[in-house]
């Protein structure tokens, strides 16, 4: 899967520009304005975003880039107990699973990660399908703490966010991501052929239970 840089909307969206702390965790969100989507057909992913909540959830284990493949599994633990739009609850520790679409240099001499997590495992074997997107990334709470003073990070994420472009999110990696994409988000580093997630970094996720399977 090659990844190609997003291509801003149209005047009528406007752009919400969030700043931590620290500028290298900067993070720009995209939304319509009432108006223009009264007089427009509904932006890509605004149907599927209606249907998502906010939650996060812990890497299991380190993602590195330089062994990594496409298929590979990975997983996350929930951080909070989450209620879904379809009135499923997945508990706190419930376990998102995902896979590695694809893992490339470019010509370019950036290094593209793309994520996407497929389904939620809860107690006695059972597992529901997702549709998730990672609309922020921070590295672990002992990594974080003095930019942040510790604790997980807030996900401030609305309906009204269908694309983010978190630029510096962690060291030379950029966070892309939409809500209308298949993958959960898209990775770029432009000074390293490869990177790396640690065992604990954070993602700030929309999530919602995906039909059928």
């Amino acid at each position: 899967m090659k990844y190609s840089a997003f291509v801003s909307l149209s005047a009528a969206a406007a752009c919400l520009v969030f700043l931590g702390p620290n500028l290298a965790y900067a993070r720009s969100t995209v939304a319509a304005s009432p108006s223009s989507q009264s007089m427009a057909a509904p932006l890509a992913g605004h149907h599927e975003a209606m249907q998502m909540v906010a939650t996060r959830a812990d890497l299991m284990r380190a993602l590195d880039s330089s062994d990594l493949h496409a298929g590979q599994a990975f997983q996350a633990r929930l951080g909070k107990k989450t209620r879904l739009k379809n009135g499923t609850t997945l508990p706190r520790g419930t376990m998102l699973v995902g896979k590695v679409v694809s893992d490339k240099m470019n010509a370019d001499g950036t290094s593209t990660l793309a994520l996407r997590f497929t389904q939620a495992d809860l107690k006695h074997g059972k597992s529901i399908p997702i549709k998730a997107t990672i609309v922020g990334i921070y590295p672990p709470e002992n990594e974080s703490a003095l930019a942040y003073g510790g604790g997980p990070m807030p996900n401030d994420w609305t309906p009204t966010t269908l694309e983010v472009d978190q630029i510096g999110a962690l060291k030379n990696v950029d966070l892309h991501s939409k809500i209308a994409s298949s993958a959960s988000g898209i990775f770029v580093s432009h000074k390293n052929h490869n990177m790396k997630l640690n065992e604990g970094t954070e993602f700030a996720l929309a999530i919602a239970a995906r039909k059928n399977g």
